[in-house]
């Protein structure tokens, strides 16, 4: 017989999680949607403004009734939340999931894209490539001690070395307190004394040494993707674990992509400096930023944001959060954490960054489209109503004007639902 177990049911599941977002996306009412309904409101008084114009001057029954008929707001009232519609229909179809049109059109004015690196630029499925020990210890001695404090973390690095420790069948003594800090890494206590695992930073705000010397021999040379995560125990360095993980193959291409449509692309991570640069290079983003703590990285969303910029902040994890939040549009990888997927706008549920790139393209499209509505209604109504002043319009004329244009502008919107973003440069 078959048991199988249930954990989640309807509206409790992804898949039920997607529908609803996407539901309440298509029910959400953007900025550019007041505008219009503002704009058509405004449309529809000129025109009987105009009509009242026209027979106080001309006394033209003929005349008046040509201005009210041509004049016409259906193609901005109806165009422009089909057009959003369109574009977040466009965008799930693609494994993009926009919390609403507002976001849809925040998109569309962003012009600087941050990255966080690990499960953004990486796959962010790490592997110890090194352990190196000091101070006596031994390769085992610091595995196993890393591996102790991170034994229930759900970090990526911390399941790696708790892999690589059942690996190299090492035991793991429960710990009885525990201390996390964010970006930094975990202080715990066990058999009677203090274990650290994580950042230099650490190390210094606990009162631990970390000799420049000793800190040299472990870490041995970061690299591109490599991330080094000190270990000690009491008042003493016992060495570090070097993990590394692997680009996503389409990092480098989305980067080049990115930067080809004009946006400027900055790496922050809490990885050192030298990785961070070493990152930077092989992607050639304009920027790179290493040795950052979570709320290091919000200050730096901050100062682009002071000056002007638009930011989308791309990441996955639970300390790329506060970034997501702080950023113009929150754009957060499909197999993140739960916070990140919660506080953020957009969602890549393939967490392929080639799709960062579409979504920004559809975004773009929808909002010319909108615009090219909006500036071709004016343009129509305008011109048909000094035409129809000076008698130079008949009423079945007009009317085709009228129904002819909102329907040329109606299916301009419409044509987002199949239209394809435009593929890599």
């Amino acid at each position: 017989m078959l048991e199988v177990i249930v954990e989640k049911i309807g509206r409790d599941t992804t898949f039920g999680k997607i529908i609803e977002i996407v539901e309440q996306a298509e029910k959400s009412r953007a900025p550019v949607q007041r505008i219009a309904d503002r704009l058509a409101a405004g449309l529809v008084y000129f025109a009987f403004g105009a009509a009242a114009f026209t027979l106080i001057v001309t006394r033209n029954f003929t005349s008046t009734i040509a201005v009210i008929i041509v004049a016409g707001a259906c193609g901005v009232a109806a165009g422009t939340p089909l057009a959003i519609l369109a574009g977040i229909g466009s965008a799930a179809r693609r494994g993009i999931i926009t919390k609403g049109g507002l976001y849809l059109e925040q998109l569309s004015r962003v012009d600087t894209i941050v990255l966080d690196k690990t499960g953004t630029l990486t796959l962010g499925i790490p592997e110890v490539t090194a352990v190196r020990a000091i101070n006596n210890a031994t390769e085992n001695d610091v595995l196993q001690t890393a591996a102790i404090a991170e034994q229930h973390s759900e970090h990526p690095l911390g399941e790696a070395i708790v892999r690589c420790a059942h690996e190299h069948n090492l035991s793991l003594r429960e710990y009885s307190q525990l201390r996390y800090s964010p970006g930094k890494g975990i202080v715990c206590e066990e058999s009677n004394t203090r274990i650290f695992v994580g950042t230099r930073a650490l190390f210094e705000e606990n009162g631990v040494p970390v000799p420049a010397d000793a800190l040299s021999e472990v870490e041995g040379g970061n690299g591109a993707c490599k991330t080094v995560v000190l270990v000690g125990r009491d008042q003493k360095i016992l060495g570090a674990v070097t993990l590394a993980d692997q680009l996503r193959a389409e990092a480098r291409q989305a980067v080049n992509d990115l930067k080809a449509q004009g946006y400027r692309v900055i790496l922050l991570t809490g990885d050192s400096s030298d990785t961070a640069r070493a990152i930077g290079r092989e992607l050639g983003v304009d920027k790179a930023i290493g040795d950052l703590l979570p709320e290091q990285k919000v200050e730096k969303i901050r100062e682009l944001l002071r000056t002007g910029r638009k930011v989308a902040m791309v990441g996955d994890g639970v300390n790329d959060a506060p970034a997501l939040a702080e950023a113009t549009v929150g754009v957060a990888m499909g197999q993140g954490s739960d916070v990140a997927l919660e506080t953020a706008d957009v969602t890549l549920m393939t967490s392929d960054l080639s799709r960062l790139v579409e979504v920004l393209a559809i975004s773009k499209r929808c909002y010319r489209v909108i615009m090219f509505n909006f500036w071709g209604t004016i343009g129509v109504d305008t011109v048909g109503i000094i035409l129809a002043f000076f008698g130079l319009l008949a009423p079945i004329i007009a009317a085709l004007i009228h129904v002819g244009s909102e329907l040329a502008f109606i299916l301009n919107s419409a044509r987002l639902f199949r239209q394809q973003p435009p593929g890599p440069s």
